[in-house]
């Protein structure tokens, strides 16, 4: 099955660009999000190519007025990985690792928003896990911090995004569950566990990216901090694994409630203070999502609109453990800015004394 992918030096493997390797989890993904100075107007993207499941599907969304606005659309891939449309959703790449634009128009909501990267985008430790003798993942992601411009306009109110408008994008690729999940036991009777924690942060005249996978003892399986000054080409970063972050619980929930991240910098350790500003939950993008989570086939096209209140969440309900927090950062060098405080942590983790599956903080 010959593609347009074909056409270009991308291959990998002895096979068409249409084959990727032969586990049917793999994955090619782009996220997005963004933010105004203030940390209003919140948006996020989701893109996703599944070639072994012959699927595509891609979700927007946006935050006003204390409601999260989502818009899902999936289809059939036909093979063709470089038609990045999935119904009313497309992405365009302006410029290779620097430069690329979202098209939103369907279901009331309408976008198009560029996004303008700081800084050569980091490439994060490859991740692999296993539960038992399967891989659960095997991936690689490149991060990006940036500034948009554009529009979002939903039911007819156009709103303009804000000067100063950040945030951050992401490139990942490799295997992940997706799909119908696989209900063939492969780990005995050992509870799944999973702690992540992810905070792309936007500084005045530099990034700083933390993340952190840890088992269910609290110790990493990977992990790492970046700062990247503006400008900053792939040899320019500082990189550490030192990172540590201390986050308390919102009661009664697995939601972060604050942060205090310390990191090592080029001239000594460096605290970052999060601040929470507004919660966005992952669902809208279809993580963890009962109907549009990542590579479910919904035949040919399948276009919906989902809206939720944001303070009418149930906190405990497996699909809303996932959770990005806007928040206001201030650091020990004096600096302030804007981040998200990503979390995602299901079933025991020791350290903060969750023993079950989504039992409270």
């Amino acid at each position: 099955m010959l593609t347009k992918g074909d056409d270009f030096p991308l291959h990998q493997t002895p096979e068409p660009i249409a084959y990727s390797g032969t586990d049917r989890n793999f994955y090619d993904r782009y996220f997005f999000n963004g933010y105004a100075p203030d940390g209003s107007g919140f948006f996020a993207v989701a893109f996703g190519v599944y070639p072994h499941l012959n699927v595509a599907d891609a979700s927007f969304c946006a935050i006003r007025d204390g409601k999260q606005y989502n818009l899902h659309a999936s289809r059939e891939l036909g093979m063709e990985r470089l038609d990045l449309v999935v119904g009313p959703i497309s992405i365009e790449v302006v410029e290779p690792l620097k430069q690329l634009v979202v098209r939103v128009d369907g279901e009331g909501i309408k976008a198009e928003v560029r996004f303008t990267g700081r800084a050569f985008p980091i490439e994060e430790p490859r991740f692999v896990f296993r539960n038992g003798p399967r891989t659960f993942m095997d991936y690689t992601r490149l991060t990006q911090n940036g500034h948009y411009t554009g529009w979002i306009e939903i039911d007819g109110v156009r709103e303009e995004l804000a000067a100063g408008t950040a945030g951050t994008r992401d490139r990942s690729w490799g295997v992940r569950p997706v799909g119908t999940s696989d209900t063939q036991p492969h780990a005995g009777n050992q509870v799944p566990s999973f702690f992540w924690q992810w905070t792309p942060i936007n500084l005045p005249t530099r990034s700083v990216f933390y993340h952190i996978n840890a088992d269910v003892h609290g110790s990493a399986w990977n992990t790492r901090a970046v700062v990247a000054p503006d400008g900053a080409h792939h040899d320019g970063f500082f990189e550490t694994p030192s990172g540590k972050m201390v986050s308390p619980m919102e009661k009664g929930t697995r939601w972060p409630a604050s942060g205090e991240l310390t990191v090592q910098a080029p001239d000594g350790p460096l605290t970052l203070t999060f601040e929470p500003i507004v919660r966005f939950q992952m669902k809208g993008l279809g993580y963890t999502s009962p109907k549009w989570g990542h590579g479910l086939y919904h035949g040919p096209l399948e276009v919906e609109r989902e809206d939720f209140v944001l303070d009418q969440m149930d906190p405990l309900q497996m699909d809303n453990l996932h959770v990005q927090v806007v928040s206001r950062i201030t650091t020990s060098a004096g600096e302030t800015g804007v981040g998200v405080f990503e979390q995602l942590v299901i079933g025991p983790y020791h350290p903060w004394g969750l023993t079950g599956f989504t039992d409270a903080g």
